[in-house]
């Protein structure tokens, strides 16, 4: 009786623990349920942020605005992927600067091509009056001067490749310091420089010529710097124009995949902000540019790797960043002309598939072409600006004669490659 009595209570006692574990599970899973879908809602947390109080209007424009949208699907995808608008965790800040230093109507979505494009292939007035300013000409001959003037107080490692430093100078400017591999390099550096400046494109930095002479008043302060530097002395070096909060910068969607192309059409521009479209404009010029001086260090290394990386790019173009007011920098332009051209022939297909998918083009920079096509004058023309801009001209040398004819010759193929342009969608 006893063993019977012991037997059943012990069944019962199973059972009360069995009761309350499952009552305990089934609570514990209602609860990781809500978890789970809280999390696995892309972009969850973006959307139950609260508002900035001190700044409603702000806020609401970034949620109504089209590129919030892709910054939630990046934010889901990859936290530390720079787009085209910044990264994820950054993107509400670097669009709320924008918002408060430029004109809100960056925000507005574009449907259609009114008030985006004129003449059939030109991108309008109106988007050229709200570009981000680049680097002026009057800014431009203050540093070129100021530079020339000052003396280097330190070298420290940065600026790219090994052999580069960046310099900071007695007045508190900062440049970086191209030493080339060979002379090549440091040419082709200088003269894709003027080359924009002939062209009117705005987004190299400022950039002056240097000779390496630790007994000048310029180098003085730094000889032990240049010693362990291994730089030959008395050789010619370029002083770049330092720029700070500089984001990366991927390839744009309508050029990022097969079948890429920006054309005038309401599909390729359609749905985009204001915002997005001048950065559009901007890859256009970039694109031209990297075409006559056969630079193949940027977008076109990108195009070559896809043979192999498929991914190539969604990521940051090299040589290419951003400052926070939208404004494009070109940088390290030492593969343009010289080195560009002498390698032609293994790149001249990715340089074609590129410009091809380019119908969209900025006046000033179409016109300058037209005028360098019509007087067929390109290098004498860089010449006489390099020459008149540049003291340390005669030291670096120029284009030699091949060169400069591959430059006109490039020169003319963009000529035809804007009519073609033209005369395709000179109907719309």
């Amino acid at each position: 009786m006893r063993i019977a009595l012991a037997r059943s209570l012990a069944v019962f006692c199973l059972c009360a623990c069995a009761s309350l574990l499952y009552v305990w599970t089934g609570l514990v899973e209602i609860g990781h349920g809500r978890s789970k879908r809280a999390l696995g809602t892309p972009g969850a947390a973006v959307l139950t942020r609260q508002p900035d109080k001190q700044s409603p209007k702000t806020f609401r424009a970034l949620l109504e605005g089209h590129v919030v949208h892709k910054a939630r699907f990046s934010a889901h995808k990859n936290i530390n992927n720079h787009t085209g608008y910044g990264s994820a965790t950054g993107n509400l800040k670097v669009e709320q600067t924008n918002l408060n230093t430029h004109n809100s109507n960056h925000q507005q979505v574009h449907t259609g091509l009114h008030g985006l494009v004129e003449d059939g292939v030109f991108w309008s007035d109106r988007l050229e009056s709200l570009l981000p300013r680049g680097f002026s000409n009057a800014h431009a001959q203050s540093w070129k001067s100021e530079t020339r003037a000052s003396q280097i107080v330190s070298l420290e490692k940065g600026c790219g490749r090994t052999s580069n430093r960046l310099a900071r100078f007695s007045n508190g400017t900062k440049a970086c310091v191209r030493y080339g591999i060979n002379p090549d390099q440091v040419q082709g550096e200088t003269l894709s420089y003027y080359l924009a400046s002939l062209l009117g494109i705005p987004n190299l930095p400022p950039l002056v010529l240097s000779q390496v002479n630790p007994n000048s008043e310029q180098w003085s302060r730094v000889r032990g710097e240049v010693m362990d530097s291994q730089w030959s002395e008395n050789a010619v070096v370029s002083l770049t124009e330092w720029v700070s909060n500089l984001t990366g910068v991927v390839t744009p969607a309508p050029l990022r995949h097969d079948g890429r192309r920006l054309h005038p059409l309401q599909e390729d521009l359609d749905n985009r902000t204001t915002g997005e479209v001048l950065e559009l404009v901007q890859w256009t010029d970039l694109i031209l540019f990297d075409y006559l001086t056969a630079n193949f260090d940027r977008l076109v290394s990108n195009v070559f790797s896809l043979q192999w990386d498929s991914r190539v790019m969604e990521r940051d173009t090299s040589n290419l960043h951003k400052v926070p007011s939208g404004r494009l920098v070109f940088i390290d332009n030492e593969a343009g002309l010289v080195h560009g051209y002498r390698v032609l022939e293994m790149w001249q297909k990715y340089h074609e598939t590129l410009l091809s998918s380019v119908c969209l083009f900025r006046k000033i920079t179409a016109s300058r072409i037209f005028d360098m096509h019509r007087l067929q004058d390109a290098a004498a023309r860089l010449l006489i600006l390099y020459r008149d801009s540049e003291p340390l001209a005669p030291e670096l040398g120029f284009l030699s004669e091949d060169q400069a004819g591959i430059l006109q010759n490039r020169v003319n193929q963009l000529y035809k490659h804007i009519l073609n342009c033209k005369e395709k969608y000179s109907q719309f």
